[in-house]
């Protein structure tokens, strides 16, 4: 009977946890798999070591030594033996270039460059590549000179599928028998696909289409096949659609997104203040789909400040679901910005998060980043401390509803009912922060918004410049001071940081406006 190899340095050792040091030397040289049945079976580690063992995986973990999940540990700035590694260009020498898919960025900072090695050919696993594509490649760790910037070699072992994404186009039949060619919406698509019969999916020629790529035909022209019917393209209701796909802007998300979803971690309070006995609303346009902040404001019952107020602004902390490094983080980095049509949107995150997870809904628990803020009587700030919190907003109100509210006029509809416990005591704080506002001067841009409304036929129907209220002014205003408390806290940690800046005024303007517009930023 042959016995198989023995794994690298497997040392059988007593029943008891092995070093620091030996732990990385197996690691490091282990080609396949290592999770901590591995480490366990290789230094002997039996019955109650176990728990030692688990204990110290632990403490090299938090140590920065160890990246540890739950189906494999490696050391941090290391990689497998085999890993995906996703092509990002060529550098100033010609060679091919990338960086590993699987890769936790907050736990181990920036990837690494690995120099992807090309067959003879110039090709990788079989297959020319470009910029997005990704192989499957074997990991050799280079011990180059500081200061090199590649730290691995790849030699790939397969050149992976690209995930596939259903494009839009105008399908154009064939005169003579069935089939026909697609003309793609998408600028960066400059060549046709063809239709054989039997995957016009009952289009008609001139009908606007999803389609699908099949794989390449004869002639350079490659194959698509037709995945739903959208109409005419001189419908207003796809001039939209049409717009997303002739921009290029991804409307739907990859699979590996997707799947992400399916992991996300479960709200606890670790870590977390209890925010929920405070009664935090939502104020937003009537129509709004997601609610991403939140506000409150009391009397400050400190009597070293009279007449001022202690304001706290809530918005929905989006990064307990969507970490550094993560596909959906890196999703949202390539859209960069949800985009707004007059029939749709096309969000930064999926639905299941920008419009359920991380939308303040009422009476739901839900995790928030928080600012506590304190102001005097005259409107200047005297104090704020952020913090990571769980809340439940006491009510969802419209801008319209909490104008009839305090005003006692029409229809205020939920608002009414919050109207003395919360409404009031906001709107008081509102007049103190409006009194710190008028004496620093700053610029007034009281721009009107104008709204598009669509008739049942997807036209437009009229645009119309909605109605400018106290409501609005007041939560711009508390938004207005959470952001700039953010901004101190983040120059007082020496955090680089973007500014807008606004230019000076020309000099035939008064020095007033000058003063004005510093002091608006």
């Amino acid at each position: 009977m042959v016995r198989p190899p023995r794994r690298p340095n497997t040392v059988r050792q007593p029943s008891r946890p092995p070093t620091r040091e030996a732990v990385l030397d197996f690691i490091e040289n282990s080609p396949g798999k290592v999770g901590r049945r591995e480490i366990a079976r290789a230094f002997g580690v039996s019955g109650d070591a176990r728990v030692g063992l688990k204990q110290l995986l632990k403490e090299m973990s938090e140590a920065g030594q160890l990246n540890n999940t739950r189906k494999k540990i490696r050391g941090v700035g290391k990689l497998p033996p085999t890993a995906v590694i996703e092509v990002l260009g060529v550098d100033a020498e010609g060679d091919v270039f990338g960086e590993p898919v699987d890769w936790n960025r907050e736990d181990e900072g920036a990837p690494p460059r690995v120099l992807i090695r090309l067959d003879r050919h110039g090709e990788a696993g079989g297959g020319s590549i470009g910029p997005g594509d990704r192989v499957l490649a074997r990991i050799d760790r280079l011990g180059r000179e500081a200061g090199d910037s590649y730290t691995h070699d790849a030699h790939p072992l397969k050149k992976l599928e690209r995930e596939r994404r259903r494009l839009l186009g105008v399908y154009r039949a064939n005169s003579r028998g069935g089939g026909g060619t697609l003309q793609p919406i998408d600028r960066k698509q400059l060549k046709d696909w063809r239709i054989e019969a039997g995957d016009e999916g009952g289009a008609e020629d001139g009908e606007l289409v999803r389609f699908d790529i099949a794989r390449a035909g004869r002639g350079n022209l490659n194959r698509a096949r037709i995945v739903e019917r959208l109409g005419s393209p001189a419908d207003q209701r796809q001039i939209s659609l049409i717009a997303v796909h002739a921009h290029g802007i991804p409307d739907q998300f990859p699979d590996r997104v997707l799947r992400e979803l399916e992991g996300l971690p479960e709200l606890t309070q670790a870590a977390r203040d209890d925010l929920t006995k405070i009664p935090l609303i939502t104020i937003d346009p009537a129509d709004a789909r997601d609610h991403d902040d939140a506000v409150w404001a009391a009397p400050d019952d400190n009597p070293n400040n009279p007449g001022g107020f202690v304001t706290i602004v809530a918005i929905a902390d989006v990064s307990f679901y969507v970490r550094p490094g993560s596909a959906l983080s890196r999703e949202a980095e390539k859209r960069g910005n949800s985009v707004y049509f007059p029939d749709r949107v096309v969000p930064m995150l999926p639905e299941a998060i920008s419009n359920d997870l991380c939308s303040l809904k009422e009476r739901e628990l839900r995790p928030c980043l928080a600012v506590r803020m304190i102001f005097d009587r005259h409107g200047k700030k005297r104090s704020h401390t952020f913090s990571r919190g769980l809340m439940r907003s006491a009510a969802k109100i419209s801008y319209q509803q909490a104008q009839a509210a305090t005003d006692g006029a029409g229809d205020a509809g939920p608002a009414a009912a919050v109207l003395e416990p919360i409404l009031k005591p906001l709107w008081a704080a509102w007049a103190v922060l409006e009194a710190g506002r008028n004496a620093r001067a700053p610029l007034e841009l009281d721009l009107p918004e104008r709204r598009i409304v669509l008739g049942p036929d997807g036209k437009v129907a009229r645009i119309t410049v909605p109605e400018r209220l106290a409501a609005h002014r007041l939560i711009e205003e508390f938004m207005i001071q959470a952001n700039v408390a953010a901004a101190e806290t983040l120059e007082a940690k020496r955090t680089p940081l973007i500014y807008r800046v606004h230019a000076p005024p020309r000099p035939k303007n008064s020095s007033r406006w000058a003063i004005s517009l510093r002091h608006s930023i």
